[in-house]
């Protein structure tokens, strides 16, 4: 069974320049069930968590501030969104979606949020079109409950995972792994407990090798029994963002080289879908799929 998060009001109005990118929370959804890879049983309805379960990771001024829609216009042009109240419910959704996904994961084995990843949010301000941090509030959702003793977070977004690394810096619980393009934002990078920083042009096969030299590893040392990873397609060549030269079929072989990993080791994994800024939207929604398409052939 695949448990997929989804909140009804992920495509709310947004500015012109923000609707491209929104349109893969419509479509995923749409073709996993055409194609059959999912169900409608497969999906459930994203529910805004209590305050408690956000302020864990994120203090209570900025959430408060962000709530009643307060933030500077610095800080709102930091996250490259015109506040709105809708915002303000999209993005607690799409947190309690995450949670949602762990408590499912636990029962599963695995779980998706069609969206999240949400990883330039830090705990007193967000980012690059990430106000509240998705995957940071899970991952103490599972050990404030005694859910998870070692988590581990696998960020394969092509930008660096600044947000959680910043949040989890002191916390050794949760061990932080960003593999991301040097030279993509943000600019400043702060330290994950484990950062692999790729030069331009990465192609599949430098790609594919340095993630299966370096994740077996990983959890062996970390030995996690909980796992989120940050599925991100803008590490295609396609991508307008990115800088990086992975074909779908690399993407793919990524996807299954991480979900392989966790089912041998018997690793409970969200997946949160991250970016992707393709030119052509069936780019983005086709490698995205592919992610499933993967997590169904493990599980089934």
């Amino acid at each position: 069974m695949l448990s997929i998060a989804f909140a009804p009001n992920y495509a709310h109005p947004l500015p012109a320049g923000h609707r491209f990118p929104m349109l893969k929370y419509e479509l995923l959804p749409e073709q996993l069930l055409h194609e059959g890879t999912a169900t409608p049983a497969d999906f459930f309805t994203a529910q805004p968590p209590p305050d408690e379960d956000i302020l864990r990771v994120h203090d209570a001024d900025y959430y408060q501030r962000l709530r009643l829609g307060k933030l500077t216009r610095q800080e709102e042009r930091a996250t490259g969104f015109p506040w709105s109240a809708e915002l303000f419910e999209r993005e607690i959704t799409i947190l309690g979606g995450t949670i949602g996904c762990a408590q499912r994961a636990l029962a599963h084995g695995v779980a998706f949020n069609i969206a999240g990843g949400t990883h330039h949010a830090f705990r007193d301000r967000g980012e690059g079109f990430c106000l509240l941090n998705d995957q940071a509030a899970a991952a103490a959702w599972l050990l404030a409950r005694g859910h998870a003793r070692q988590v581990l977070i696998i960020d394969l977004d092509v930008h660096q995972g600044n947000g959680t690394a910043a949040i989890f810096r002191h916390e050794p619980r949760v061990f932080t792994f960003s593999m991301h393009g040097a030279r993509n934002y943000p600019a400043r990078k702060e330290q994950s407990d484990l950062d692999l920083p790729l030069p331009d042009g990465t192609d599949d096969a430098q790609y594919l090798k340095l993630l299966a030299d370096t994740l077996p590893r990983l959890l062996d040392e970390v030995q996690p029994d909980f796992v989120f990873y940050l599925a991100g397609v803008d590490v295609l060549a396609t991508d307008k963002l990115g800088y990086l030269a992975l074909t779908r079929e690399g993407c793919r072989q990524r996807d299954e080289t991480v979900l392989r990993l966790c089912h041998q080791h018997r690793l409970p994994v969200v997946v949160c879908m991250g970016g992707g800024y393709s030119e052509r939207i069936a780019d983005i929604v086709e490698a995205h799929a592919n992610t499933f398409r993967v997590a169904a052939g493990v599980w089934g």
